[in-house]
């Protein structure tokens, strides 16, 4: 985990040595002190040598001064190379769940995998620069000081050496408890995370309901919860707070009592035993400082140790080695024998195979749980098979590059992603290099262009969270513009006019059909009525696909697709 943490550190190491190089000149000054006053009380006023003396002092205040510029770049800079690095590790953890497959974010609440991305990582900026910084730091001191006091007096630098360890000790043993109770608290807060995010984007369906008291309870309780957490690990740096505040003040006691001692026996003067106590000020200030850095290590790699775990998640999907782009000459995707499970030991879809030719329109009927969406899931590979394989073009998917497969492959679902931007934004998300008149273009298609004129803004106009400000209708017209304008020879309609009124269906549905022209399409609907004019019907189950034709020919069969048909019509 350190060698990962280190090498956060490569690109700003010249910024981080500068940093380390201040600390040491303000480390110096500080060591010079104790030494200056014992020349000046001890040599230069005794002398009368009062010029000397005030030239001693000016060359002091300078040197504060040089220490107040130093200490600023290392708080300004220092703290801005612990941002940089926060802002690299939240950038490639974010990266990699971009890599996730589906069945990651299955499993994972948003809140939590936010909390990961977001909060586990604030404590990291303090560790990256005040870890390193203080630590040198109080190395630096504490072998400067040990050396002056032991040619100060060994005998009082003994009784320093010899409580130290009991300190040492005192922090590795409490060390354990701090971390584990740090790393408590971060996954209470990853809770919080989840029931705010779960709360704030379901608030209209709590309000549907009258449950606002429900969620404030569900909420209430996970506060408690970190409550808690953080009562423990508060007790736990309180215990290290109150030890180690107790063991150096115990040490400034003994060495008093030490000194006395031979003060008493005409063995130390009054002027070395202030310069050796000021030394002990200088001493104890680093073990103070160690002591926040192990507060610090325990919070910031409790952190950076979660940062690890997400990071170590192997992409269940990813490019084969050998893998090249994919080349689609048309689109003829075939399905052999392919085998899925979301969970082992229940196939969702199992020895199932289909035949798409390339520039045609294949419909999937049947009862919901028989695996149509899986199926739509599987060709741009957003899960892994089990078994079989599927080809676009002769070419097996596994062997392609994702980025190439899903360019090649256009999406509208029921449940359609519209992002908190302008209307112009969320169309362009099809083509990010698109220019204004191609999105123009795309909307029209979409025949939404007349309806985004008569917004408020026009194309620039803000569509809201999840386009709240749009209708269901709009939303979808917009994804389609969407596909509109990334043009892929590859089709899938995943129930996307299911949720609609029959008007607005019939006006998406022109668009549909607009956009399905010359395109490789696979339809899942449940409407019957939008997929009659498809070249294949294909009806499907918990028992794989049971029959396969156009409207008319499974009609006149009276099967499976001709009974679903009849009990469809019966409803409306």
């Amino acid at each position: 985990m350190w060698k990962s943490f280190i090498s956060y550190y490569k690109p700003y190491m010249k910024l981080f040595m500068l940093d380390l190089l201040c600390a040491f000149f303000i480390a110096g000054i500080d060591l010079a002190y104790p030494l200056i006053s014992k020349y000046a009380l001890n040599t230069l006023l005794p002398a009368d040598a009062f010029r000397a003396f005030y030239v001693w002092m000016l060359i002091l205040v300078a040197a504060y001064l040089v220490k107040g510029g130093l200490q600023f770049f290392v708080t300004y800079q220092g703290h801005m190379l612990g941002v940089k690095m926060e802002v690299d590790m939240r950038r490639d953890l974010f990266s990699h769940l971009q890599k996730l497959s589906f069945r990651f974010f299955d499993k994972n609440r948003t809140g939590s995998l936010m909390s990961r991305v977001v909060s586990d990582l604030f404590e990291v900026v303090e560790l990256a620069h005040h870890g390193p910084e203080d630590l040198f730091i109080s190395i630096v001191t504490l072998v400067g000081a040990v050396i002056i006091m032991f040619t100060i007096r060994w005998e009082l630098a003994l009784v320093i050496t010899l409580l130290v360890p009991l300190l040492v000790l005192f922090t590795v043993l409490r060390r354990t408890h701090m971390g584990n109770a740090s790393r408590k608290v971060k996954e209470k807060i990853a809770v919080i995370n989840s029931d705010i995010e779960s709360g704030i984007s379901g608030v209209r369906t709590a309000k549907a309901f009258a449950n606002e008291d429900y969620e404030l309870d569900r909420f209430c309780r996970g506060s408690d919860a970190y409550l808690t957490a953080r009562n423990s690990f508060f007790k736990q740096m309180g215990i290290f707070g109150a030890g180690s505040d107790i063991i150096t003040n115990l040490i400034n006691v003994a060495v008093i009592a030490a000194g006395g001692l031979l003060i008493i026996g005409k063995k130390l003067e009054y002027v070395d035993l202030l310069v050796f106590t000021m030394y002990i000020s200088s001493f104890l200030t680093p073990i103070r400082k160690l002591a926040n850095f192990i507060e610090q290590y325990t919070t910031g790699m409790a952190g950076f140790q979660r940062f690890q775990e997400l990071m170590a998640v192997e992409p269940e999907i990813t490019d084969a080695p050998d893998a090249e782009a994919l080349v689609c000459r048309g689109g003829h995707i075939i399905l052999d024998d392919i085998t899925f499970y979301y969970d082992e030991g229940a196939n969702v879809l199992e020895h199932l195979s289909l035949d798409i030719p390339a520039g045609k329109t294949v419909a999937l009927v049947g009862p919901s749980g028989g695996g149509k969406t899986t199926l739509c899931h599987l060709i741009p590979r957003f899960y892994a098979l089990a078994d079989g394989r599927i080809t676009i073009d002769g070419q097996d998917i596994t062997h392609v590059t994702l980025r190439s497969l899903r360019e090649q492959v256009g999406i509208v679902q029921q449940d359609v992603m519209i992002f908190a931007a302008t209307v112009m934004e969320n169309i362009r998300y099809g083509r990010p290099d698109a220019t204004d008149e191609e999105v123009i273009a795309a909307a029209k298609k979409a025949e939404i262009h007349d309806v985004i004129l008569s917004m408020p803004n026009g194309y620039d106009t803000f569509v809201g969270e999840r386009g709240i400000m749009l209708s269901g209708g709009q939303k979808q017209r917009v994804s389609i513009a969407r596909i509109f304008l990334k043009n892929p020879p590859i089709l899938l309609l995943d129930e996307a006019t299911s949720a609609l009124d029959t008007v607005t269906e019939a006006r998406i549905q022109t668009a549909l059909e607009a956009l399905s022209e010359g395109r490789t399409t696979l339809v899942v609907a449940h409407r019957l009525s939008t997929i009659r004019n498809a070249d294949c019907i294909v009806y499907i189950d918990n028992e794989g696909i049971r029959e396969s034709g156009t409207h008319q020919e499974l009609m006149q069969k009276g099967g499976f697709y001709a009974r679903l048909h009849e009990a469809t019509a019966a409803t409306i």
